[in-house]
């Protein structure tokens, strides 16, 4: 058994890398803007494509690859874990494009609001697709969260769909990957793997065209393309590595470092306006988070003492 010390040990790596890791994801934006040259569909087909190959080779690194082949193997044998696996893949290509397509165009404080309200989407997907029942401080958190994004359907004259786009896809995307139990390294490249034959086709007829900016713009464009892989499969890897060391609630408070990030590199360092009604939008939705988290906090530890009792 570990001594204290060292359980303690391991939940402070654990925090660190959950924290690192949902501080590279708060970063990333600045990495897409290096590529607001390449236009965002272009940039989603290597991101994929790259991924796929880069998440190959690091299987065969740490020889996990022949487990990777048993899943494959497995799941060509069960039609349900075929198909999660094919929304799983189809979910995160759309939640990556919005993404990417929001940074450049300048619009990184609704990606950033996005972020702040899937865990509240999650539940309520958790509600309608697994019958799952809300507590008191869920629906109040869910109250709130949806009057901040009426107050920015008010003020924008429109309803603020990368936002609610991003929340969404997501959502969908955790519920899909209930499905598929496996390590996440192993599901990125399965689900990268399904995606990749396709963005390879999109690159191709991009090539044909004469449109493509891989391998015909410059050395720098290039490099930043192909890395995009590792980009997206890092923060992934390190994130797996740290939230099986803490306890789930503390992964819920530390995954609003990525969308506060956004925010900031928004407003701060690319210039979007963020006005009163901003503030008061996202007050909501901070009030919001706030009562959710502490809610679910309070519900981890009372069930850890009840387990505690039980043994």
């Amino acid at each position: 058994m570990k001594g204290v010390a060292g359980i303690r040990t391991e939940e402070q790596s654990g925090i660190i890398y959950t924290a690192f890791s949902y501080f590279l994801w708060g970063i990333l934006p600045i990495y897409w803007k290096w590529l607001d040259h390449v236009p965002p569909d272009e940039i989603l087909a290597n991101r994929i494509f790259w991924s796929f190959w880069f998440m190959i080779v690091f299987l065969i690194v740490i020889k996990k690859f022949p487990e990777f082949w048993k899943m494959i193997k497995g799941m060509m044998k069960t039609k349900k874990k075929l198909a999660a696996l094919a929304t799983a893949s189809l979910l995160i290509s759309l939640n990556w494009f919005i993404y990417i397509w929001a940074v450049n165009t300048n619009q990184m404080v609704e990606a950033s609001l996005g972020y702040y309200i899937n865990p509240l989407v999650s539940v309520l997907l958790g509600v309608f697709i697994l019958r799952e029942k809300m507590t008191k401080a869920q629906v109040i958190s869910f109250v709130l969260a949806a009057a901040g994004v009426l107050v920015l359907t008010a003020s924008y004259g429109r309803f603020p769909w990368i936002a609610v786009g991003l929340a969404v896809s997501f959502g969908l995307y955790g519920l899909a990957k209930k499905l598929i139990k496996v390590d996440s390294d192993i599901g990125l490249t399965l689900e990268t793997m399904t995606s990749a034959p396709f963005a390879l086709i999109y690159l191709i007829y991009l090539s044909s065209q004469g449109n493509i900016s891989l391998f015909h713009l410059s050395a720098g464009t290039d490099w930043l393309l192909i890395a995009g892989g590792a980009v997206t499969a890092v923060p992934l890897l390190y994130f797996a590595k740290g939230a099986q060391r803490i306890p789930l609630y503390m992964v819920g408070f530390l995954q609003y470092i990525a969308p506060t990030l956004t925010l900031i590199l928004g407003v701060f360092f690319y210039g979007e306006p963020f006005t009163q009604t901003h503030l008061v939008a996202f007050a909501f939705i901070w009030s919001a988070l706030t009562i959710f988290s502490v809610s679910r906090m309070k519900r981890v530890k009372r069930r850890t003492k009840a387990q505690e009792k039980c043994a």
